[in-house]
Parts: C-alpha cells; structure tokens; sequence
C-alpha cells in the first residue's frame, strides 16, 4: 500500500504546525505548497540589510502548555542563570531556562523578553492597558477624568443589554467616553469603517476577558505580590502580561527552523507555487492543482488529505464543481484588511525618556486622528539582534488599508515619504536622523468581522462535509487568531486524523475559550 500524502496549502504557523505533526505521529507523508518563498506567512521575519522586520509583531505566548513546550522543543529558552527562573508547566515536568543556551553564542534560542505598549494621545504617553495611577490621572486632566469615572459607572449600571456591534462592546467594559478617547480612533484605522459597523464577534474573538474591572484588579493584585518568575502567567489575561518569548532574530526563525527540520524528517515542502483548482468527489478531496511560478507550469497532487490555509474566499474560488449558489455569494462577500510596513532606521529619537535614548516599548498604539499610521513597531526592544548596528533605532510604522485603497496603491517611495512626514509630525523622530527606509506589503493580514461574515457558517457547513478537508489558521477559518491558536487549530485537525473523527466542531471551537482571548 503506498503511503497516504496530505497536502497542505501555506507554510504559516497553521501549515508548518500541520506538517511537523504528522511526520511526528503519523505515517502521512505532508506535501507544504507556498505561494510565496517565504516560511511563517505573516509571522516571517524580513532582513533588510541585515535589519528585521516583524509584520505586525508577535510575542510567543500562549495560556496552552502543549503550546508552549511545542515552541520549547524548536528553540530552547535563553540562559537567564543571572536574572529570574524562567518556568512553565507541561503536565507535570517542569522547564527551567536556567540551563539555557547563551545567545551571544548561539542562534537558535527564545529570549525572554519584557512587554510594554503604550497609547501615544495628544502627544502624551499612556500605558497600555490603562494604568489607573496618578501618572495616568494626571495625564488625562480632572475634568476628563471625572467624565470617564461618570460614563463607566453608566455602563456598569445601565450596559447596554444586546451587544450588536463593536462599539457597543467597548461601550459595555470601558464606559463611552474612555472608548471614544483611547479605543475608537485606532480600531477604525486598523479595519477603516466605523467600530458600529462591526461584529461585536470581533470583540469576544480578542478582548472578551479585559475590561476596566480587571484592570485595576491586575494592578492592585501587583502592589501585594512577589513578582512571578511563571513564564505562563496562567491567571494573568493575555493583555495583561509582563513578559514573553521571542525568537533571537524574530518570528520568522522559528518557523524557517521548522520548515528546515520537516524537510530532514522527510516531508516536502514547495514554494513559489499557487494552489487554483480543488477537485472532489463523493464528499472527498482527491486532487490539487498548482501553479509553479519557477517552472510557469501546473503541478498535480494527489490527495488523502488536505489541510488549507489559504484564504476562504480563494479556497471556494479554486473549488472546480457543485459549489453552492450561496456558498459563493457568502464567499465573495468575504472581506479582508491589508497591511503595510515602512522600516525606518534612525540615527536616534526626538523623545527621551528617563535620560534613555531608546523608549521601552515594543508597539505604541497611535491614537491621533491626524495621522494615518495606526501603530509604531520598535524592533530593538523585541530583541536587540533585529539591528544590525544597536547604535542605530529600527522601527516599523503599520498602516491598515484595502488592496484597491489609494494607500495600497502608492509607491515605495510615496509610503516613505509618507511615513517620514507623519512619524516627524508626531514628533518622535526628525526627518534630518533618518538613515535608510523600506516598504513591505502584505496582502489579507486581517480577515474582517463585517462583509458576509455574519452568513460565515454556509461556508463552514458545505466545507465540514468534506471528510479530508481540514480548514485551519487565520485566513483559513476567517477567523482573527493568533499564532498559538492557528497552531492548536492543526494540531487538533492531526489529532483527529488519528482519532478517526469527521467532526470538525473541536477545530472551530479553539480561542473561543475566555482565556485565549488576546487585546487589540
């Protein structure tokens, strides 16, 4: 009998998780087809002139221990004998990074990192989540503090009773006049219509469990306890975190060091190759087809099984057959947002704090309806091995928009003037101290909680009829998920390959558990 092959439509966290699975567990040979020639979809790591950018930022955190000791198992955690004990919990083994490699010497490593994002309103610094001290009062004004004192106990006394769309969700845990000051401006510019146009999903998707109530709590809790040396952070929300891992050189690492460790266990993986027809028959996928971009031929695969994580729109697109009238309509309903990266490397910042050079953060969440920028990305504070002269500042300015937005259609040269113009209008850093930028795109970064999206299971209920399809990862599911929980969508899917299951409700209930939810 020769050997089953699965094949798996994109190299992100998702794909490479679902690869590295089945060599791991099973006798299924995984064939990865990739698009692009990158590893990590939008977790990869770009080097440009020996400076990385992370598109979007991504800490390596997650409440799941299978999660956590998967990413252990590829890059040890740093030796930290001269700091904190670092642990987690696997069941019942413990690891300890005390024994951890160096990384001045050795490349393949987690740092252990510490968080910061703050809220940059009216030119001013905010910590982000709000920190109710007097620092943050003071910030704010008594007036304007007294108005978000009085609009909080109204949502607590009075919330609003059917949670319809997204603002009414900030509305119910943050009180009107905290969303409309530090919560409005940026969502809108991250998804470009107005937050009551928008599933109040999204919310429960990503910031169910934080709200004023449990921030204060957070806080409070801090000034009474010994400082955790618990990498999990178990009763921690997400938001809420103090530290994270993060691979030496970015995000990318990680998944480029999986890919390379598939390939020596014997899978394969394909890149610069499109997948565009899906055929089936008898509620089964039996062939891929793809489109190598290098040979300027189509490539056919046989199927056992297939995992996609392709987006959901091009995935209906690719089916050849008996794709249902509404099944379509729902499909190209889809929406998704897109994202953009300018790279800026500076000789310093315009702003100093603590006699610093270099701020603290890691994102800095741009709340100024005067710009377009959405957030601001200090590579140097994810690790400092993402600059190549530590001399110099790398950030990355983000900006959301649509492929067919006048933003998407500009030139490089457009976004970086662009970008030098507006990261010196908020003064963090003179025109004049700028060094060298760069643009990256990159297309569908965020599946939309709006479109179709509220007739989404049409799609789910004719693709979960197909026995050896397994729709998993953000663009897959259409559903704004982090890395870990892309992750734990494959390793569920592999799991029920060797569980002998067609039930696909366990894969599409993964992050909808409070405590996955993650802040945005």
């Amino acid at each position: 009998m020769s050997q089953k092959k699965a094949i798996i439509i994109g190299a992100g966290p998702a794909g490479l998780t679902a690869a590295y699975e089945l060599l791991k567990r099973t006798n299924i040979l995984p064939i990865v087809l990739e698009k692009s020639t990158y590893m990590g979809g939008i977790s990869r790591t770009i080097n440009y002139k020996g400076n990385r950018i992370d598109i979007g930022g991504h800490r390596f955190f997650s409440k799941s221990d299978r999660v956590m000791q998967w990413w252990h198992e590829i890059l040890p955690i740093q030796n930290l004998e001269n700091s904190i004990s670092i642990k987690y919990q696997q069941k019942t083994r413990t690891l300890d990074a005390t024994t951890g490699p160096n990384p001045e010497s050795v490349d393949n490593v987690m740092l252990v990192r510490s968080r910061k994002s703050r809220i940059y309103f009216n030119r001013t610094f905010f910590d982000y989540p709000l920190k109710i001290n007097s620092d943050t009062l003071k910030k704010m004004g008594l007036i304007q503090t007294i108005r978000i004192g009085t609009s909080y106990a109204k949502s607590v006394l009075f919330p609003i009773k059917k949670e319809e769309n997204l603002e009414q969700f900030f509305i119910n845990r943050f009180g009107k006049t905290l969303y409309k000051t530090f919560f409005k401006s940026y969502t809108e510019k991250v998804w470009g219509i107005p937050c009551n146009k928008i599933s109040a999903e999204w919310g429960a998707q990503r910031i169910k469990g934080l709200s004023i109530a449990k921030t204060i709590k957070h806080f409070t809790k801090q000034i009474f306890t010994k400082k955790t040396s618990d990498i999990s952070q178990k009763n921690i929300e997400t938001s809420l975190i103090e530290q994270f891992l993060y691979p030496k050189f970015g995000p990318g690492q990680m998944w480029e060091v999986v890919a390379k460790k598939i390939i020596d266990m014997g899978g394969i993986i394909k890149t610069n190759i499109l997948v565009d027809k899906i055929f089936h028959q008898n509620n089964k996928i039996t062939e891929i087809a793809a489109y190598n971009y290098t040979t300027k031929m189509h490539e056919d695969f046989k199927a056992d099984f297939v995992f996609s994580t392709m987006p959901v729109k091009d995935l209906m697109n690719a089916f050849q057959s008996n794709v249902p009238c509404e099944v379509k309509k729902v499909s190209d309903g889809l929406l998704y947002r897109d994202f953009i990266t300018v790279g800026i490397l500076a000789k310093k910042l315009n702003i100093q704090e603590k006699k610093k050079e270099l701020l603290e953060d890691n994102w800095i969440y741009v709340q100024e309806p005067d710009v377009l920028v959405g957030r601001i990305q200090i590579f140097n504070n994810w690790s400092p091995y993402m600059v190549a002269n530590p001399n110099t500042i790398w950030i990355g300015l983000e900006y959301f928009c649509y492929e067919n937005d006048e933003l998407w259609q500009k030139s490089d040269q457009e976004l970086i003037r662009l970008a030098k113009t507006e990261i010196e209008k908020l003064g963090i850093i003179n025109q004049e101290n700028i060094l060298d930028a760069v643009v990256i795109k990159m297309e569908k970064t965020y599946p939309a909680y709006f479109g179709t999206y509220d007739k989404f299971d049409v799609i789910k209920n004719f693709t979960d009829k197909f026995e050896n399809l397994f729709l998993i990862g953000r663009n897959g599911m259409h559903k704004y998920n982090n890395q870990d929980h892309s992750m734990l969508t494959a390793m569920t899917a592999v799991d029920n390959i060797i569980q002998g299951t067609t039930n696909k409700s366990n894969i599409w209930s993964v992050n909808t558990e409070q405590e996955y939810h993650e802040s945005k």
